[in-house]
């Protein structure tokens, strides 16, 4: 399949949030949220899996 663009003159990268901190802020904020609470999760996880394994082996 061939490309439709012939010339690469004037081309140029069009980001719709650019101009808008707010939803930028707001999609930073979002991905920190997910993060933390995906780091929380699995740290809880892991410990009960560790005290559930440490009362076994008692």
């Amino acid at each position: 399949m061939g490309s439709p663009i012939t010339k690469w003159e004037g081309a140029a990268e069009f980001f719709t949030y650019a101009d808008k901190p707010t939803v930028m802020y707001t999609i930073l904020g979002l991905s920190v949220a997910v993060t933390f609470l995906a780091i929380v999760k699995g740290w809880r996880h892991e410990n009960e899996a560790y005290h559930k394994l440490k009362k076994q082996e008692l």
